[in-house]
């Protein structure tokens, strides 16, 4: 089965996505990733809008800073990267990014009958099916709570390249669109802040590092 990833954080970029479907660590990453049991690359992939926010919270033990979460019933939109890949590898990706083995295949039975699913209460155990995109489901995964029950948190530097980089291969907005975008997340709002075409660190704190 074919469904298409709608990736929102750094998995946007495809040499971000290639750790998770082939292994290895990213540039600017402080682990490395175990790789798919299908190390295929997508076979297309897609920029789109979701319905919703992307915000940053919590800190991740790979890049030091806040990570990206996607809240489908925010208010706003959200710029996301669809790849076409198998079902199996969307479930290989999904236990990678909670520090597990891949090598399950999850039950998309529920999501793509409500457009929900709640695994368990993991940072990103909640599936959710953001519409359709040529006939295939367009699925995701998030944490269970919403944008406003946690405290935001602000993206390291190397994360937010990552973000950056797979936007600019989505090749559907310009550097401009794509940095105002980012620096205007809520949890980068306030530390980050665009410059033309380039994010810097604003003013009025200290830059959030790696």
């Amino acid at each position: 089965m074919k469904v298409w990833y709608a990736a929102y954080g750094s998995n946007m970029s495809g040499a971000r996505l290639a750790c998770y479907l082939e292994g290895g660590r990213a540039e600017g990453a402080l682990r490395g990733c175990a790789g798919a049991r299908d190390a295929s690359p997508p076979l297309r992939s897609a920029g789109v809008e979701l319905p919703g926010a992307v915000y940053f919270a919590t800190r991740s033990q790979v890049w030091g800073g806040g990570r990206a979460f996607y809240d489908p019933d925010a208010a706003g939109r959200a710029l996301a990267r669809a790849h076409l890949i198998t079902a199996e590898q969307f479930s290989d990706v999904a236990a990678q990014e909670m520090y597990g083995e891949p090598g399950t295949d999850l039950d998309l039975a529920e999501v793509l009958a409500t457009g929900r699913c709640t695994l368990g209460p993991g940072r990103y155990e909640t599936l959710v099916r953001a519409g359709s995109l040529d006939g295939l489901p367009l699925l995701t995964f998030t944490a269970p709570w919403s944008m406003t029950d946690v405290p935001w948190n602000p993206p390291a530097a190397a994360y937010l390249d990552h973000l950056r980089a797979g936007l600019r291969e989505a090749a559907r907005w310009d550097d401009t669109a794509i940095a105002r975008y980012l620096a205007g997340c809520p949890g980068a709002a306030g530390h980050w802040k665009a410059d033309g075409g380039t994010l810097i660190p604003a003013t009025q704190g200290p830059a959030p590092t790696g």
